[in-house]
């Protein structure tokens, strides 16, 4: 059976105690961390704003991981309905709150057994070529010598694209295994 990549989660104020949810979200990856990278003008970006500007941290919870997409969603949804939203008198920050019955079809990707493994395993072969060439560069790499160098480039549209080894740059630098310069090149953190 195919590895599930979701979860859904909720980000806590700890200014309450017990700390109440005022957002409930499914993702992959880092998604519940992000609000706090690009806090925007929404509610829940003024509640993270107020969070911060008391010294204190978004608390996050994963309440269930290892799911489908429409599981998470569904799970979303039964959250947000049970909590409430703001604008309806409830809890949370979430703009609307989903409708269960149109669930089934917004989930139009079928993941085929062992996709999600093979992308992974692959995935961690490059982090870990792109990471082998960093430490072999002390004064560091830019995104263009790994997609040249490693053979990452593309040719989307009539154009090289580097994408591929700046997400996967991306990724070290979230890991915390490479950093960046003061020039601006990409240094590995590790031995």
């Amino acid at each position: 059976m195919a590895q599930s990549p979701f979860y859904v989660y909720a980000l806590k104020d700890p200014r309450s105690k017990p700390a109440r949810p005022f957002y409930i979200g499914k993702g992959t990856g880092n998604r519940a961390w992000e609000h706090q990278a690009k806090v925007d003008d929404s509610d829940k970006g003024r509640v993270i704003a107020e969070i911060q500007s008391a010294g204190m941290n978004v608390l996050h919870t994963v309440i269930s991981d290892g799911l489908t997409e429409e599981q998470a969603l569904k799970i979303e949804a039964e959250l947000i309905s049970a909590f409430g939203i703001r604008s309806q008198g409830g809890l949370l920050t979430n703009r609307v709150r989903p409708n269960p019955d149109n669930i089934s079809r917004k989930v139009k990707v079928n993941i085929p057994d062992g996709c999600y493994e093979k992308a992974q395993m692959g995935l961690e072969l490059m982090k870990a070529a792109v990471l082998e060439l960093a430490k072999a560069n002390p004064d560091g790499i830019k995104n263009s010598d790994a997609a040249k160098y490693l053979g990452l480039q593309s040719d989307y549209g009539g154009g090289s694209k580097d994408y591929l080894s700046y997400s996967v740059l991306g990724l070290l630098m979230k890991e915390g295994r490479v950093g960046r310069s003061a020039s601006g090149k990409h240094v590995a953190l590790v031995e």
